[in-house]
């Protein structure tokens, strides 16, 4: 049976940290995928017209795609040039629930990040989404350093 892992990226050094530290994991467990996992933040709770929701959704599609060719893509392709099975995900809304739902729709045994991340993510990732994902978590979190 294969071992499933989500790592979810933050675009920093931190998340070069918990991608390294599931590529270990990975390596250990022998029959592992890897699932690399980029969270933009969104909220779908917002009052607007017609066209300005149009507007958001190119937007929403804008950002899927840069965070999968600069983010997503790369790790995938360093985890599979290493010889493992890696796939990538990005989604938009909240950190820990996305990740926290990705880890349920996929039969995750375990979900990888970041303690902290560097920059102005810091407040987001470990004052709430780090935290909140730990309180919340369907599956064991490892919270990297």
């Amino acid at each position: 049976m294969t071992v499933k892992l989500v790592v979810g990226l933050d675009g920093q050094a931190s998340g070069e940290r918990a991608l390294a530290h599931a590529q270990h994991l990975a390596e250990l467990i022998g029959d592992c995928e890897l699932i690399v996992t980029y969270v933009i933040e969104w909220s779908p709770y917002s009052f607007q017209t017609a066209e300005e929701n149009a507007q958001r959704h190119r937007r929403r599609e804008e950002e899927i795609a840069t965070a999968t060719e600069r983010l997503v893509d790369p790790a995938v392709a360093k985890l599979r040039a290493a010889g493992l099975t890696a796939r990538g995900l990005v989604r938009h809304g909240d950190v820990a629930d996305t990740l926290n739902r990705i880890a349920g729709e996929e039969g995750v045994e375990q979900i990888i990040v970041a303690r902290m991340s560097e920059g102005g993510f810091v407040q987001r990732v470990f004052g709430s989404s780090t935290s909140n994902l730990v309180m919340s978590a369907v599956v064991p979190v490892t919270v990297v350093a």
